[in-house]
């Protein structure tokens, strides 16, 4: 015995197979960024049997997403889920940079400091690192102050430095330690009135 389906199932079944079907985010921005901050980005892409590889590839090349661009950056680097490819790998890392992204900033201008993956180059990383510690990127922070009481880069930047530094939430004890022991000795390098002036509420 044939069942008569009512017109109204009929046009509403048809309506609804023809609504576009949304892809699902492979990981939101803030995702992302999150697991960017706890280096757990790479781990990520290999928990999920590296079945996204496309995905984040086509948000770091079509769409050009920061944050997409450095984790396709790091996969090509160090050869997770990819065929290792360094030049390529710091070409997205720097294309992430100059967009502004922090997490890209600091890493490349940890990776001139040291030379890893590019020559190094402490001018670059000073440059690269004064961008990220702006932005409040606390290892930035760290690593210029660092820097500076090693002897490089310009004086002029010593208060911003300072005052990045000393606005900072740090929560490890071990790391506040550091913290207050890079900062004294920045302070040699200044004048009493601008140690003063930086640590000026913001």
């Amino acid at each position: 015995m044939r069942v008569l389906l009512p017109l109204t199932f009929l046009f509403s079944s048809l309506a609804m197979a023809e609504e576009p079907i949304t892809a699902v985010p492979l990981y939101t921005e803030s995702e992302l960024i999150g697991l960017i901050n706890k280096n757990a980005h790479l781990a990520r892409v290999k928990a999920d049997d590296c079945q996204l590889v496309q995905d984040i590839e086509a948000r770091a090349n079509k769409m050009a997403l920061p944050s997409y661009q450095f984790l396709y950056g790091d996969m090509l680097a160090y050869a997770v889920c990819v065929d290792r490819n360094v030049e390529l790998g710091v070409y997205y890392m720097r294309q992430a940079a100059q967009q502004g992204f922090a997490a890209a900033l600091e890493q490349l201008g940890r990776y001139y400091d040291v030379g890893q993956l590019v020559q190094k180059d402490k001018a670059m990383a000073v440059t690269y690192l004064r961008e990220a510690s702006a932005q409040g990127n606390l290892k930035a922070q760290i690593r210029l102050v660092n820097l500076f009481n090693q002897g490089y880069g310009s004086p002029r930047d010593y208060e911003d430095a300072y005052r990045w530094l000393f606005h900072s939430m740090v929560a490890d004890k071990a790391q506040h330690k550091k913290v207050e022991q890079l900062l004294a000795k920045l302070a040699e390098k200044m004048p009493d009135s601008v140690v003063a002036r930086a640590r000026l509420p913001e």
